[in-house]
């Protein structure tokens, strides 16, 4: 049988992309190279890192594509990562969001909107910003010291049809809603705005001085005085430095920062020399070079904001430097440069964002250390093979047998990997019986993962159950006919409901008031889960108490029954109804049946 090693000797020393595939088939990481049979023979010779030799054991096959040139590599490259989102590719996460500020100067009374992402229409867009926050801060700020509305009403619609509100008599905003003869204005004070958030105010400041000159000069005072108030608003806004968005930056300084577990990629967005926001990602430490690593994560953050200033400094030489500069020039239209400064004040604003980046990693490793030994305390005094990274626990909620749900929580690294939580309504048991009700969902959740299940894909490290070692044995059954090797353990309560143990198949206890840190990550795990578990019980009972109360009730059906909450809002409503009340939801006998129902016959 052909190696890996053999596999990657034959093929043709081009450029181009190569995939890595596990025994899945799944694409666990992508590269380009610019020969593929020198990049991709290199993964099966020799010795690596930690990391790169876990991707390495676990590939079983790659393909490769070739390319015409080392360009077409990188888009290709780019584009597959996109598609695939392989496990070992640095990964920026797509949904932090960069949204954006929406004028329409087509309307006859512009006002700021947030968007997501700019649509293709004649509309003005401005930003992008590091959070909607952010953009509201702004948009208050300017809108204050300009006077403009924030009500969001049509000023046109209502002109004069309305009283002037709050804001008008505390004196931030003109009242352009009494007096059409203000649009002019109201259009000037929207033009401000503009300059201010783009960070264009000189030439505004240059105008409005001006202007107030000249009025004054014609002994319009008044005029000269509105001038002059705006004048000072856009001054006093400038030294504020409200300009909080690196889309319109000049100049973004890249820092990158690697550590044990994990590193940083820093964004520093510059105006004119001026520092106006900082962008960041703690990613995974990347198998790459740290020049590859940080070509991928620019990819990703530029792809994702689509803004592009005109310089990008980088913290080391980049060898596809040309391949990104054409690459970023043509999403932006226009020319960007990328550098790399060896010395000089440019050196020191890369070294600056560097340090920012080692820094985010120090403050972010040394929680993640305080987990890690947490975890690892677990793996030794469980006796189990693997650091308990990921975790599933167990519950089963009833009322008297009624209703009997189960939730699954996963934890990864100590934290709550709520999108991978599932809920399970109890099918083949009836009665209380929480072992069999545990017993079908393990059951169903080992069936689901052999069957390839995306959502249950993956097995945890560790598996614990709310209950003691009957449930823990319950469990270990089922896994030993699935022939499933998991370490399982089961949650032991105190008196106040805390876990105080976890206890194994064989009634083994391992206390855990010894390691606070320990206790408190097991216990959030046993409250997390049994209030998902709770939450989907009651839920379930709500439906069903609300759907027997209404059973029954000659003439209501299900369309009537829905009618009737959506009427009243609830059964306690309905019930404390009168006969003119329900006639006005249902027909006259059905609402007097209805009554009947709740009031007696007599009643």
């Amino acid at each position: 049988m052909e190696t890996l090693h053999e596999k990657a000797l034959g093929l043709a020393a081009l450029p181009g992309v190569y995939i890595m595939k596990d025994k899945h088939s799944r694409v666990i990481y992508v590269g380009k190279a610019s020969r593929l049979k020198n990049r991709v023979s290199s993964y099966f010779s020799g010795s690596h890192d930690g990391k790169t030799e876990k991707m390495v054991s676990a590939i079983t096959d790659f393909d490769v594509i070739i390319t015409d040139s080392e360009f077409e590599a990188l888009v290709l490259e780019n584009s597959l990562i996109k598609h695939h989102v392989p496990k070992y590719n640095v990964k920026l996460r797509d949904d932090k969001g960069y949204p954006f500020i929406r004028v329409d100067l087509r309307d006859s009374y512009p006002k700021f909107e947030i968007v997501s992402r700019p649509s293709k229409d004649a509309a003005q867009y401005l930003g992008p910003y590091s959070g909607r926050a952010v953009i509201r801060e702004a948009i208050g700020a300017v809108s204050k010291a300009l006077m403009l509305p924030t009500c969001g009403k049509d000023l046109k619609r209502i002109m004069g049809k309305e009283r002037p509100c709050l804001n008008f008599h505390i004196g931030t905003c003109r009242g352009y809603c009494q007096d059409a003869k203000l649009e002019d204005e109201h259009r000037e004070s929207v033009m401000a705005a503009i300059a201010v958030f783009t960070g264009k105010t000189g030439a505004l400041t240059s105008q409005l001085a001006s202007e107030m000159d000249e009025a004054s000069e014609n002994l319009l005072f008044e005029v000269a005085a509105q001038k002059r108030d705006r004048l000072r608003a856009v001054q006093s806004l400038e030294q504020k430095q409200l300009v909080v968005s690196g889309g319109m930056a000049d100049t973004d300084v890249i820092g990158f920062y690697r550590g044990a577990a994990k590193s940083c990629f820093t964004v520093m967005h510059f105006i004119k020399g001026k520092l106006i926001s900082k962008d960041y990602e703690i990613i995974d430490s990347p198998i790459e070079e740290d020049s590859e690593a940080i070509s991928g994560a620019m990819r990703q953050y530029y792809g994702m904001r689509g803004v592009f200033p005109g310089t990008i400094l980088l913290p080391v030489i980049m060898p596809d430097n040309t391949l990104l500069e054409q690459y970023f020039s043509e999403m932006a239209g226009r020319k960007v440069v990328l550098n790399t400064p060896l010395r000089g004040d440019k050196h020191k604003l890369v070294s600056n964002a560097n340090i920012n980046a080692r820094d985010e990693v120090e403050r972010s490793t040394t929680q993640e250390e305080k987990t890690l030994k947490t975890l690892e305390w677990l793996k030794h005094a469980l006796r189990i093979e693997e650091i308990p990274n990921r975790i599933e626990a167990y519950d089963i909620s009833n009322t008297s047998g009624s209703d009997s749900v189960a939730a699954m929580s996963v934890f990864v690294k100590g934290k709550a990997y709520k999108k991978d939580f599932r809920r399970f309504k109890i099918k083949t048991i009836s009665g209380q019986d929480d072992y069999g009700s545990m017993r079908e969902v393990v059951e169903r959740r080992l069936l689901r993962y052999k069957n390839n299940d995306g959502s249950f894909g993956q097995l945890p490290d560790l598996l614990l159950v709310d209950g003691g070692f009957a449930h823990a044995s319950v469990v270990s059954q089922v896994l030993k006919i699935a022939d499933v090797q998991l370490p399982v353990f089961g949650m032991v309560k105190d008196d106040k409901h805390k876990t105080r143990a976890l206890v194994s198949p064989q009634g083994e206890e391992i206390g855990l008031s010894g390691n606070p840190a320990v206790f408190a990550l097991i216990g959030n795990i046993q409250e997390q889960t049994h209030k998902y578990a709770l939450e989907y019980h009651q839920s379930l009972r709500t439906k069903s108490n609300t759907k027997s109360k209404l059973d029954g009730i000659n003439g209501v059906g299900e369309k009537r029954r829905n009618a009737l909450l959506k009427g009243f809002g609830s059964i306690k409503a309905i019930g404390a109804a009168n006969m003119e009340q329900l006639s006005k939801i249902v027909p006259a006998n059905v609402a007097k049946a209805v009554y009947e129902h709740f009031n007696g016959a007599g009643g």
